[in-house]
């Protein structure tokens, strides 16, 4: 659809949280199958968050990890930015809600990259706690941003496969605004 449009996201495999609250194993992190469906939906490129360090792949001890992260205030940066990222005006922005905020690698990237300018349309995946102040949070951090914070989209994470539709049309009526 467009040249200058990319999807970022940050998303975790192994286990998470699904149906019923039983934990369940995914090849693909749900924020993942979002993106590639926004992605499929308004072209432009394609860019996961990767960071500089390994996550458990349990998702107990993932959560506690995340939690001390998040008290401590500990940058994790990603391995690699987008290439040319001066190119893109418009940025899609998934991640999952790790305790009613931002994982801390999408903080640090968006710390580590000039959003200014750009448009910023978030997207959450989470089982259940929504996108509460998430998309707030970016505005706070990517100065100079024009995020859509009243736009983002919440999704239940273990419904996100059968969402197609629903994140497409999301993505596409964003593109026409």
């Amino acid at each position: 659809m467009a040249d200058n449009v990319i999807t970022i996201y940050f998303s975790m495999r192994g286990q998470t949280i699904g149906p019923g609250m039983r934990i369940v194993e995914q090849e693909k992190g749900n924020t993942q199958v979002a993106a590639e469906f926004v992605q499929a939906a308004v072209g432009g490129e394609l860019f996961e968050i990767v960071p500089d360090k390994a996550y458990p792949t349990d998702h107990m001890k993932l959560i506690d990890v995340a939690k001390q992260e998040q008290q401590r205030g500990e940058r994790v940066h990603a391995k690699a930015v987008p290439a040319d990222f001066a190119a893109f005006d418009t940025v899609f922005l998934g991640f999952p809600n790790w305790w009613a905020r931002l994982p801390m690698p999408v903080v640090t990237f968006l710390e580590d990259v000039d959003l200014g300018g750009k448009r910023v349309l978030c997207f959450a995946t989470s089982e259940g706690s929504g996108i509460g102040r998430m998309a707030q949070e970016v505005a706070d951090i990517a100065e100079g941003a024009d995020v859509d914070v009243d736009g983002a989209l919440s999704l239940t994470g273990s419904r996100v496969g059968r969402s197609k539709k629903q994140i497409q049309r999301w993505a596409m009526s964003k593109m026409a605004s």
